[in-house]
Order: C-alpha cells, then structure tokens, then sequence
C-alpha cells in the first residue's frame, strides 16, 4: 500500500485547479426569459451554491415551490421585491474540466447599459428565449448588442419548454425565426437547445421529456466549447497607466498589457509622440521577465529616457496602430438625455482621458429589422454609428482586431455619468492618409443644451423701450440687479451707458450684439429710446420666441406695457413672470 502525503494530495489537487481554463460567459435576453432561473438551476445542479444561499432560496420560495432558483443570483431587495434583475450578479463555479464566472444581466429595456457591462468580458453569451413568446425585440437587440462586443459564441437556449408541453414545432419554429434574424449577426458559431431552467431539462443533464432533441445539455456545451483567438495576441498595445520613478537611477512604466507580446529588447515607439525605444526590462511583483504578455500587468524600462505618461501607448515599432482625431464608432447610449452632437463630452480610451464631439450621427438601428435608420440622435438604449471628433490625437485599432485598445466609454462632462460606450470601426482607407486629423469646423464645443444644464436658464432678450428721461435705463438695471440676485446671469447693453455701448446706439447693432448674448446662453436686457413696429417685427423674427418686449409707451406689439404709475418693483415682476412661464428661467 502506498501511502499519500494529505499536504502533497492537496497541493496537487490547488495545482490542477489552478491550471483549470476559465470560461466567461453571460446570461442575455428579454425580462421573464428565466436568466436568473437557469444561473440559479446551474449552481444548484453543480453544488455550486452554498447552503445559506440554499435555504434563502427556499424560505423565500413562492407560489408553492420548493426552491426559487432565481434568488440565488437576485441578491437585491428592489429585485426581489419586483421580481426582476436590476443589476449584473456575477457568480463562479467550477467542475472537473473547467471553471466559469457567469454575469447574469438584467432583461429590462432600462437597464440594456447593465447587460452591456456584463457582456463586454465574456467568451460565451446565453440568450434565453420564452418558449410561449419568441423572439421579441429585447432578444434581438441584445443578440446584436453581444455579436457588436466580439463574443465569439452564441447559445440560443429556448427556455420553457415545459409551458408549452415539450412541442418540437414551437421550438422549430423560434429556431427558424432566430436563424434568419441572425444572418446579419457576427458570431463564429450559433447553437440552438431546447431546455426548462425550472425543471432542470437539458441544464447539467440530457431532458428525458424531449427526446426529438439528440444534442447535448448546457453544461456539456460550456465544458466544450473552443476558446483561444478572442485576444489579440500580435499586436503589441501597452497603455501607460503610470510612471514609477523611486529613486534616480529607475523609471519603469507600468500598466497593463492590452494585447500582443513583449520581450527584451524589442524596439519600441511610444505614441502619439513617435519616439523610439528598446525595452530593456520587463519588472513584476515576482520579479524580472524576458517575455510578457496580455494581460499582465508589468512594468516596463526603456534604454532611453523617453518622455512618457499616463494615456501615452507603447507599441512596437514596426507594428503602429492608428493616429487620429477622427474616428467611426458603433455606440450603445446608456443615458436618459439624448446624445447631443453640439455638446462637448469627455472620452475615456484605454488609460487616456480626452475631450470629444459626437458630432456626426450617420445612422441608427432598428432592432426588429436591423436596418440602418437616418436620425441625427440616439436616445437611451438605441445603438448607432457615430463620427467622434477627439480634441487631441487618440492611439487605437478597430475592435474588431483589437478590443483592448478598440474600445471606449463617454463621459458628461457635467454630471461625471458615463453616457455611452463605442466600439471603433475600422477607419475608411481614403480618409486614412498617415495626417493627423484636426477639429476644423466646429463652431463650439459647448451645445445651447449644455449650456441650458449650467446656467439653468435659456439665452433671452428683454428689449425695454419708451419713457421719459432716464427710466427705461432705471427699470434695466433694477431687472438686471433683481436677476442676478435669483442666480441667474444677466447683463445690460445700453447704448446710453458708455461701458455698455456696444458699437452705436442703432438699433440693428445693439440687436446683432444681443443675438450674441442669445446664442452664449445669456439674459440680455436691451435698452432703447424708442422701438418701431418695423423694429418689433425684425426683432421678432430674429429672435424667435427668444424676444420679450417691454414697452413704457404702452405700444400695442409689447409683451409687458409698463403703466406710468406702475412702481418699478411691480414692472419687474411682471417681466420676470413672463420670462418664467416662457421657460428662460429654470430656477431661482
């Protein structure tokens, strides 16, 4: 008999563990579909739940049943209060041949930014379909949403089978349905299986109820689906995430590899500078290297003393990806205001933070049919090819080659929200000519939205005209100091002021300098001696609904006539009554 060391058994049994391939994969498809129910089904089925967890799901069972697989991955109390996911669970567990981190995104329209989260790391996607629905448009539109990211697989699990007792032509039917919708699709590989995640039929083992179905379960697909290729392993792409430099005689870059390989003494060039370098150590945690690799996290030392920082990317020198300010990207919107091509947003690309303008929306999709839909916005959740218009040069490579350094997220530069992320395309041939592209064109990076959202208020005209002496003056800059007080920002032109004496006193001057204070998001408060009708109609034309015109003569056109026993204090109340029900003044 021979006799084990325990320490040596359990050794051998951590390093077989370790040595383990880990799958990604991630749940998808429409609210009900039974996402949280199969995760649930599969951890239990694989004892991969831990008993608190087991008997949480079982105190809190409804509508008599034993066990509510689904609360395993519901750990909120609004999900479990509306019976939804509401945020990415991940969840691990591990059998004899691999291990596996599920994210179990949420199904709801309003939370599509969620699933994309979820998705954006996985190897595998599962999309549930309800046997008793179809295909819905959730479905598709997180079908595209996962094939846009890169997963290279794609499960098509017809979930319930049971509710529509096992029939073959209900499950031949979403199979064809999916099938012609999916041709527009770019997966490497798309499998169909029928299956109850509440019943367990075809989850870990074979269903004995549908026996017209001859392939294997779930669980025997994820143990033998084909990883490997999904990352980039030939070109080089090292963001500087920092730059270490504890004493004189050391200074290392450190980051993460993004893709690609990298050994001592390659040379290298540090972009967007374009200078040029030998890596001359490659430092870990552990210790020096020869030869590293995505997705290590290394620090690496050049020969020369290069001027490097965080965001600058380290490729090698015979392998450069592309230098541009402008660039295609497919974008999911995640943000309840709309895009907004004037509006200046901040870009966050592989370590590198820069500010952008979507100016350019080409085209949006239209879930049911994919087609491409003119539109010069993207609302929440809509998915859309953009033309981004970086502030300074960005270092990248299509997503499709490279997602790594192919990806990005949109930052409001306002609010700090991340709005939107993109998946750059590949750039257009005749529009790459080696030049670095620039923002010509643009007339501001600050929208009027923008704007609207600092200031709270709305560019307006308040054209005060008539009276006697000094009184319109009088009543300007009363209604100026009483608008500044409420927080708002306000300024007079008055031609009778020397220091607000714009270029004359004519009227088509002082309107050209107030149409400049409208667009900049300004109250402006004119000041006239007198105010044609020609005058009110050319206003009024220009300005829009922007104009509100005040009359102490008591013209017929004014939006305000002043009485002339009315007290000042009365007239601006008046006036800034209007300007709030009109909209101009959001708040006080």
């Amino acid at each position: 008999m021979v006799n084990v060391d325990p320490i040596d058994d359990i050794e051998s049994y951590l390093e077989r563990h370790q040595n383990k391939q880990l799958l990604r994969f991630v749940t998808l498809g429409s609210v009900d579909d039974g996402k949280s129910t199969l995760i649930g089904r599969l951890l239990h089925d694989t004892q991969g739940v831990y008993e608190d967890q087991l008997e949480d799901a079982r105190r809190n069972a409804t509508g008599g049943a034993e066990i509510d697989y689904a609360l395993i991955t519901d750990g909120l109390v609004a999900e479990r209060e509306q019976g939804i996911t509401i945020d990415v669970a991940y969840r691990y567990f591990t059998t004899a041949n691999r291990k596996f981190i599920i994210a179990d995104s949420p199904g709801h329209v309003q939370y599509t930014r969620n699933m994309a989260t979820g998705a954006s790391t996985a190897d595998v996607a599962i999309i549930l379909i309800d046997a008793r629905h179809g295909v819905l448009q959730q479905s598709r539109r997180h079908a595209y949403i996962a094939s846009m990211l890169g997963i290279p697989h794609l499960f098509v699990a017809i979930n319930k089978m049971d509710a529509v007792d096992y029939d073959q032509t209900v499950y031949d039917a979403i199979h064809t349905d999916f099938s012609d919708f999916s041709t527009k699709l770019g997966f490497r590989k798309i499998s169909y299986l029928p299956l109850s995640a509440l019943n367990g039929d075809n989850v870990v083992t074979r269903s004995e109820h549908m026996d017209w179905y001859s392939g294997p379960a779930l669980l025997e697909h994820l143990e033998a689906v084909e990883l490997g290729g999904s990352r980039n392993m030939v070109d080089f792409r090292y963001p500087v995430q920092t730059v270490i430099r504890p004493n004189q005689n050391y200074r290392g870059f450190a980051g993460q590899i993004a893709s690609g390989v990298v050994a001592v003494g390659d040379e290298v060039t540090v972009l967007p500078a374009g200078t040029t370098s030998t890596v001359s150590h490659i430092d870990t945690y552990d210790g020096e290297l020869q030869e590293a690799f995505a997705p290590m996290s290394v620090t690496l030392r050049l020969t020369d003393e290069v001027d490097a920082s965080r965001g600058d990317m380290i490729v090698h020198a015979t392998n450069a990806p592309h230098l541009a300010r402008t660039l295609d990207a497919m974008i999911v919107w995640m943000d309840d205001n709309p895009l907004d091509r004037g509006k200046s947003y901040i870009i966050k690309h592989t370590a590198r933070y820069v500010r952008a303008g979507l100016h350019v929306v080409r085209w949006k999709l239209d879930m049911d049919t994919l087609e491409e839909v003119e539109t010069d916005t993207l609302a929440l959740n809509e998915i859309g090819r953009v033309r981004v218009t970086a502030h300074q040069p960005l270092v990248f490579d299509s997503y499709e080659d490279n997602r790594g350094a192919g990806c990005f997220v949109i930052v409001d530069s306002l609010t700090n929200n991340t709005v939107g992320a993109g998946m750059i395309l590949e750039p257009d041939p005749v529009e790459e000519d080696g030049t670095v592209h620039t923002c010509s064109g643009l007339e501001s990076g600050v929208s009027s939205q923008e704007r609207v959202e600092r200031l709270r208020q709305k560019g307006s005209v308040v054209w005060i005209s008539g009276g006697a002496g000094h009184t319109a003056s009088h009543l300007a800059y009363g209604l100026e100091r009483r608008l500044f007080d409420l927080g708002h920002v306000v300024h007079v032109l008055d031609p009778e002021d020397e220091e607000g004496a714009v270029a004359s006193a004519a009227g088509d001057a002082l309107a050209r300098a107030a149409h400049i204070c409208v667009g900049a998001g300004l109250s402006t408060i004119c000041v006239s001696d007198s105010f044609t009708s020609s005058q009110s109609a050319s206003a009024r034309a220009d300005f829009g609904g922007a104009l509100v015109e005040v009359s102490l003569d008591g013209a017929d056109s004014a939006d305000v006539r002043v009485d002339s026993d009315a007290s000042e204090s009365v007239s601006m109340q008046a006036i800034i009554a209007l300007l709030r029900d009109r909209g101009f003044l959001l708040s006080d």
